[in-house]
């Protein structure tokens, strides 16, 4: 049986949908409280998916999936007026509440299937490094912490329609060019 990270405001609706998924033997749910819990539990690769709720104590469902480990997917459940406010992604399946059984077991298979067969592309190691150097030249020049740094990025890119590696090769161009003639 698959693992799957369960996160809600409210614990009572995590241990709701971990009962429904373990009844029906679809996933055993690990509970988090907050986006740094379920990101340090996404550390472990044989954890494929989160379920979730639109906000948590730290973060939002949107900025938590931005920061999922490549290959990983997000079961997102909310009303529909927020989910609307949420792009569609690959990896992101969105369900709207009121939310039957049925469509959360569906929704949770869905998401352990994209997983599974349909491995989210992962950045070449040369685009990592683009990115780990222009969040550490926003970090120094702008006094931000590595999360305000990916999320000043990722913003940039998704308001340019660019890829995040894209939007780092420019900033660090740019930075290049204002110290050759600044």
């Amino acid at each position: 049986m698959e693992r799957v990270v369960l996160a809600f405001e409210n614990e009572n609706t995590s241990r709701k949908v971990r009962a429904l998924l373990e009844g029906a033997g679809l996933a055993r749910g690990l509970i988090c409280r907050t986006a740094a819990e379920v990101r340090l539990l996404l550390g472990q690769p044989q954890i494929p998916t989160v379920v979730c709720g639109y906000k948590l104590p730290d973060a939002t469902a949107e900025e938590l999936f931005f920061d999922l480990p490549a290959g990983r997917t997000m079961v997102l459940v909310a009303p529909e007026n927020l989910l609307s406010l949420c792009g569609r992604s690959d990896g992101l399946v969105t369900l709207s509440t009121p939310l039957s059984r049925n469509a959360l077991l569906e929704g949770v298979e869905r998401a352990l299937g994209l997983a599974q067969s349909v491995r989210l592309s992962v950045r070449p190691a040369g685009e990592e490094e683009l990115i780990r150097r222009a969040k550490e030249w926003l970090m120094e020049q702008r006094g931000m912490d590595e999360g305000q740094a990916h999320r000043l990025l990722q913003q940039r890119s998704m308001i340019c329609g660019r890829k995040l590696a894209e939007t780092a090769r420019l900033l660090l161009e740019r930075e290049a060019g204002l110290a050759l003639y600044g």
